[in-house]
């Protein structure tokens, strides 16, 4: 059977996943018949699977009973005690702690709107996010409680309801251990698929960043995409599983307030009813040590986390036999670590996926010997959705040129949060603007091979240049400065800034990290500082050349200047 006959047979009509035409605002885009009508309906799911493990934390065993007493819980709690209704938005800022996945479960199985703030976030940027969602709550831990508190006084409406707690009460702060009430039942809500369920924040290009809002359709249709994809590959290797002795189990390595942790791993495991393993924070020898105990069978992260366990001292000391995948997303992966993956692991083929926040997580994937066949590309999609190379005139351009990728599908956002115009700038007539410059060969694979956002992506975080290039300018040293990537063996790309002084000041690396600690996240500060001596390069119209800059440094070559 080739991916193609698969495809079809199992798209076709009365199949798992049949495809059918709907209208979705002026557009007309593929869905799944068969997909749950809302992410309360993933959820409830669950309910039918009583008893068995569902997640796993350091020396906690939660199962799916258990996890959806305490989903029922919270939604109780949000909409009595908090009076949360459907619509309204509620803000999670918190690590990698159960918490997270029953409040996220609970908020959207009410209808209320899921706003993920990114865990590394200072406190100016935690209230940032709180107020352009216009959150009501914040469910957080004590880290982020204690950046959220300071910036209360401008939010006197909002409650932070904080987990794993114990020290003294706190003014507008409630103690979920103090008042969370198992065995309360769900209210009832009716939850649509056009509905709004979340928005996960993406880093701006102007400084501040976009909500992307997704509706309950968009991440369902993400999730049977998702499952289609794995199915063909069932379909064409079934002595793969049926030659496995163990059930299938994930490991949770990258942070669920990311779209790849939250879909194709959290929200995945409670739709197939895959246990999940959940790790405090990434270590190499821990998340061998758990993958050895808890016979993980899938490991998704950034290729730097790959990287990570192969060179650990504790990788051929420690049983990886469970594991069936071994891959990720969020930066390409060199060749040579693809090759190595193949090598290292027993049954563990290499896999990479390239999708966006934008996409909800799907977009091409490309695994095991795929992948060893065509190491630098992406991978193929299935056929809900469609994928284009667009030139500059915005017109599609023939197979194999490179041009900008373009996206479309029901599983896209269906904008950004109070942004008309960055939504009219990146989705035009349904089809989404990746702002990655790629082709596709002539099997369908996509391959990515350059960016035209001007964008550094350190081990799958996105730093937009100039977010951090404006931080940089309040320092009053600074006269001109340039934010750009450079490679890095292990995040993929470091963040890189070269630095003109002003006339009669001093500035250095140490000096300007210092000075940005506190106002951006630490992994948005620049590792690798260059300061000039003369005017930085531009073109005739004045942009500095940032490319001539970062090539120059790659290649181990000075700072290059006007």
């Amino acid at each position: 059977m080739t991916r193609e006959e698969a495809l079809t047979q199992l798209t076709a009509p009365g199949a798992p996943f049949e495809l059918l035409d709907a209208e979705i605002g002026e557009q007309s885009f593929k869905v799944y018949r068969n997909a749950p009508s809302s992410l309360k309906a993933v959820f409830d799911s669950a309910r039918s699977r009583g008893d068995g493990i569902f997640l796993i934390y350091e020396d906690e065993r939660w199962t799916f009973a258990d996890a959806m007493l305490q989903v029922d819980a919270f939604a109780a709690l949000l909409v009595e005690r908090y009076d949360v209704r459907p619509g309204d938005r509620v803000a999670i800022a918190m690590r990698n702690y159960p918490e997270w996945i029953f409040a996220f479960a609970a908020i959207t199985s009410i209808g209320a709107i899921a706003v993920a703030l990114n865990g590394w976030w200072t406190t100016e940027e935690l209230a940032f996010g709180l107020s352009d969602s216009g959150s009501r709550v914040v469910i957080a831990d004590r880290e982020r409680m204690e950046r959220i508190v300071p910036a209360l006084p401008r939010f006197p409406d909002l409650r932070i309801l904080v987990v794993r707690f114990d020290g003294e009460p706190v003014a507008s702060v409630d103690r979920l251990q103090d008042i969370l009430a198992p065995g309360r039942p769900m209210p009832p809500v009716d939850v649509q698929p056009g509905h709004d369920a979340m928005i996960l924040y993406t880093s701006g290009t102007t400084g501040h960043p976009k909500g992307a809002v997704s509706t309950h359709l968009a991440v369902t249709t993400s999730l049977m995409s998702f499952a289609c994809r794995a199915t063909v590959r069932k379909l064409l290797h079934p002595d793969e599983q049926e030659q496995h002795p163990f059930p299938p189990c994930m490991i949770l390595v990258v942070p669920l307030f990311h779209v790849t942790g939250l879909v194709p791993v959290m929200m995945s495991c409670f739709a197939s009813g895959t246990r999940l393993v959940i790790m405090y924070k990434w270590n190499a020898e821990r998340a061998l040590e758990l993958i050895e105990r808890e016979r993980v069978t899938t490991f998704v992260g950034v290729p730097t986390m790959s990287f990570d366990l192969l060179e650990s001292p504790e990788f051929t000391l420690r049983d990886t036999s469970s594991l069936l995948s071994v891959g990720g997303g969020g930066a390409p992966a060199p060749p040579e670590l693809v090759r190595r993956i193949d090598k290292a692991f027993s049954r563990g083929n290499p896999g990479i996926g390239y999708g966006m926040t934008e996409t909800n997580a799907y977009g091409p994937q490309n695994q095991a010997e795929d992948y060893l066949r065509k190491p630098t590309s992406t991978g193929w999609v299935v056929p809900s959705m469609e994928l284009r190379v667009t030139g500059a005139d915005d017109l599609p351009l023939p197979q194999g040129e490179v041009g900008e990728i373009w996206f479309r599908g029901a599983n896209l956002i269906r904008g950004y949060w109070n942004r008309a115009e960055a939504t009219a700038e990146t989705i035009i007539d349904g089809w989404l603007r990746s702002g990655d410059i790629g082709r596709i060969d002539e099997e369908g694979f996509v391959y990515v091979q350059d960016r035209a956002k001007d964008m550094v992506l350190r081990a799958g975080e996105n730093v937009y240049c100039a977010e951090v290039e404006a931080a940089i300018y309040e320092h009053p040293a600074v006269h001109e400065a340039a934010v750009f990537g450079l490679p890095h063996e292990r995040l993929g790309e470091e963040v890189g800034v070269a630095i003109l002084p002003k006339r009669g000041h001093h500035i250095d690396g140490e000096m300007l990290r210092e000075f940005l600690s506190g106002q951006i996240a630490p992994f948005k500060i620049p590792s690798r500082v260059e300061i000039a001596h003369a005017p930085l390069p531009r073109n005739a119209s004045g942009k500095i050349l940032k490319r001539e800059i970062r090539d120059a440094l790659a290649a181990g070559q000075p700072l290059p200047t006007s």
